[in-house]
C-alpha cells in the first residue's frame, strides 16, 4: 500500500467505526447468554436487515494509538511474531512406520508460481503418509497466517503439525510476501483480492490445486481456517471458491465483504463493517471477547452472514448453548447452529477475557493464549467428524 502509518492512523481517525446496531444484535444475547430468548427472533434476519441498520451507529469507544502499530497501516489487520516453528515434528512415542516411510513428519518448502502471481508456502506431511503421490487419500488443511508471521510462526503457535501427526492430514501454510505487503498482511479488504480468478484468493487456490496434483488428498475433506487478516482470508476463500472447500475455520477474524479498500477495512475491524451473505459452507468461529484489534462483533456479523444463506431458519431447532463455568482454563461460550436435518451449519467459541490471540495456541509464540480452549483441535474435530452430527454432545 502506499499509504504510511501516519497517513492510515489520521484516516482511521475519520472514520465511522462504531458498533452497528443490526439483526446481528440479535446473536449477542445468545452468545452471552442474556437474552436466552432471542434466537428465536433470528429466523427473520437477513444481510438486508443489516444494511438498513447499520446506518445506526453507536459512540465508538477512544482509539487507542498503539492498536494503529500492528493494524492497517500497510494493509489488513495482523499481530506480532511467534517463535519459529521445527521443521520436523517430534515422533510418537513406540510409533513405526514402514522402512520407505519417514518416522517423523516432514516439512517441504515450496514456492508457487501461477498466473496471479506468485508466494512460498510450506507443506506438512505427517507421519506415516508417503512423501509421493501415493497411498489413500488424506485430508488437506490450508492455514493462513496472521500479519506479521511467517508459515514457520503459525505453524509453531497453533501446533497444527502435532494434530496432523495425530489425525493424519496435511497441512498447507501458504505465506504471504513482503512485495504484496511490507508487514505480511493478507490482503482481505481490496476488492481485487475478493474473487475468484485473480489476485490472493487465486493464488491460494493454486496452492491447492498444487499440492492435490502431487500428493495423495482426499478432494472431500479439503479445508482452509485462518488467524486475523488470514482468518478473514480463508471467509474470502471460502466465499470464492466454495466448491474447493468442505468447511472454513475463522480465528479472531472478519466476515466476506465487510470492506473493499483501506478504510472501510478499518472500520469493519471495529463494526464488522456490512458483510455481503457467506459461504453455506460449514463454518466454525472463535474469537475473544476482549479483542481490541478485530471487534467481538466481527464474530457475530460471520455467524449472520453465514446463517443469512439459509431459506428457512424457522424450522431449524434452536441452538444449543454450552458454557464452562468454574472449568480450568478461560471461561467460554459455545453456540452451535444445526439445521432441520440436524447437520452442524455453524459453531461459535466465544472465549470470555481472550485478546486477539489464538485460544490454546502454543506457549511462548507470539499472540496465543495458552490458557483458552483448544482451538486447533476443536477446529480439526469440526473439520473431520464431517458426519454432520455434533460429536462433543
Amino acid at each position: 500500500m502506499s499509504n504510511s502509518r501516519d497517513d492510515a492512523a489520521n484516516e482511521f481517525r475519520l472514520l465511522d467505526g462504531g458498533r452497528a446496531q443490526s439483526s446481528a444484535a440479535l446473536l449477542r444475547g445468545r452468545l452471552v447468554g442474556d437474552q436466552p430468548d432471542a434466537v428465536g427472533a433470528l429466523a427473520g434476519a437477513r444481510l438486508d436487515d443489516l444494511d438498513r441498520t447499520d446506518r445506526a451507529r453507536a459512540d465508538r469507544a477512544p482509539i487507542d494509538d498503539d492498536l494503529l502499530e500492528p493494524a492497517l497501516a500497510n494493509g489488513s489487520p495482523g499481530h506480532g511474531i511467534a517463535t519459529a516453528a521445527p521443521t520436523t515434528a517430534p515422533a510418537r512415542r513406540g510409533a513405526s512406520a514402514p522402512a520407505d516411510l519417514p518416522v517423523r513428519g516432514q516439512t517441504q518448502h515450496h514456492v508457487h508460481d501461477g498466473p496471479s502471481g506468485s508466494r512460498r508456502y510450506d507443506l506438512y506431511i505427517p507421519i506415516g503418509v508417503p512423501i509421493a503421490n501415493a497411498g489413500r487419500p488424506v485430508p488437506l488443511l490450508v492455514m493462513l497466517h496472521g500479519g506479521a508471521q511467517s508459515a514457520a510462526d503459525f505453524a509453531a503457535g497453533t501446533r497444527m503439525n502435532e494434530m496432523a501427526d495425530r489425525q493424519t492430514f496435511l497441512v498447507s501454510y501458504p505465506e504471504q510476501s513482503r512485495e504484496a505487503n511490507p508487514n505480511r498482511y493478507w490482503n482481505w479488504y481490496r476488492d481485487s483480492d475478493q474473487h475468484a480468478g485473480a489476485g490472493e484468493p487465486a493464488i491460494i487456490a493454486g496452492i491447492v490445486h498444487e499440492i492435490m496434483a502431487q500428493h495423495s488428498i482426499d478432494a472431500d475433506q479439503v479445508f482452509v481456517a485462518g488467524m486475523s487478516s488470514g482468518g478473514a482470508m480463508a471467509a474470502v476463500m471460502a466465499a470464492s471458491y466454495p466448491a474447493m472447500f468442505a468447511a472454513v475455520g475463522v480465528h479472531s477474524g472478519i466476515a466476506y465483504g465487510a470492506a473493499h479498500d483501506v478504510s472501510s477495512g478499518f472500520s469493519a475491524m471495529r463494526s464488522g463493517g456490512t458483510p455481503d451473505v457467506g459461504s453455506r459452507l460449514p463454518l466454525i468461529i472463535f474469537h475473544g471477547d476482549s479483542d481490541t484489534v478485530v471487534a467481538p462483533v466481527n464474530a457475530e456479523r460471520l455467524l449472520a452472514a453465514r446463517l443469512a444463506r439459509e431459506d428457512h431458519l424457522d424450522r431449524w431447532p434452536a441452538p444449543l448453548q454450552q458454557a464452562n463455568p468454574g472449568g480450568p482454563g478461560r471461561q467460554h461460550t459455545r453456540t452451535v447452529f444445526t439445521d432441520d436435518t440436524g447437520a452442524i451449519a455453524a459453531e461459535l467459541w466465544l472465549v470470555h477475557g481472550c485478546g486477539h490471540a489464538w485460544s490454546g495456541g502454543s506457549a511462548g509464540s507470539g499472540y496465543t493464549d495458552p490458557g483458552g480452549p483448544d482451538a486447533t483441535a476443536e477446529m480439526v474435530r469440526f473439520f473431520l467428524d464431517r458426519d454432520g452430527r455434533d460429536s462433543r454432545g
